[in-house]
């Protein structure tokens, strides 16, 4: 095997779904980061959840507020979904692991809140039932979505869906918009 030329695909690839990033995304990152940066401003909270990978990337861009993206300032209200064990592991033995993060919001959430899913197919249940739930109670719904967009498309306010069937592409941009969506909030809150 060459490895050589799997890095090079690997890399051609990913410049290949960035590229694809057209207009209409780019409106669609800028109209959430302004919903964040308004929740923000109003005192409420950014609840982010997913499964895997995005789990992953759920509790990095909440560090990324709750912490410091690139200056240090207050920490901002961003809670991930994915980290409280007893839980997850509570609700998934006395419900099903379906309704984690639906409980969860049920319980956290608040009119004002966003609740931004991640979910390369956007047919994750536990993703689908947490959005519903959100969607109940006056929390705003971000949904961060592959492929199609998948049914969780359906339901959220807002979507942001990446043009590629590469799991492993969708991440890096979930990661990437993530990251956008940190910056803008800081310069947005004037926390430069």
């Amino acid at each position: 095997m060459n490895f050589k030329s799997v890095i090079h695909s690997h890399i051609q690839d990913h410049k290949d779904v960035v590229n694809h990033l057209d207009e209409e995304t780019i409106k669609k990152i800028e109209e959430v980061s302004n919903l964040l940066v308004d929740c923000l401003s109003n005192g409420k909270t950014i609840f982010w959840c997913g499964n895997g990978g995005s789990a992953g990337d759920s509790q990095h861009l909440a560090a990324e507020l709750i912490g410091r993206y690139k200056n240090d300032r207050r920490p901002l209200r961003s809670i991930a979904l994915t980290t409280d064990s007893s839980a997850i592991t509570c609700i998934s033995n006395d419900y099903s692991y379906d309704k984690v993060f639906e409980r969860q919001i049920e319980g956290l959430g608040t009119k004002g809140d966003v609740l931004i899913g991640i979910s390369t197919s956007g047919n994750s249940f536990n993703v689908i039932n947490a959005v519903k739930k959100a969607n109940k109670i006056g929390v705003t719904t971000v949904c961060m979505l592959g492929n199609n967009g998948g049914a969780a498309n359906e339901i959220a306010d807002h979507s942001i869906i990446i043009n590629s069937q590469s799991t492993a592409r969708i991440q890096e941009m979930h990661i990437f918009v993530g990251h956008i969506f940190c910056d803008l909030i800081e310069h947005g809150l004037s926390l430069k």
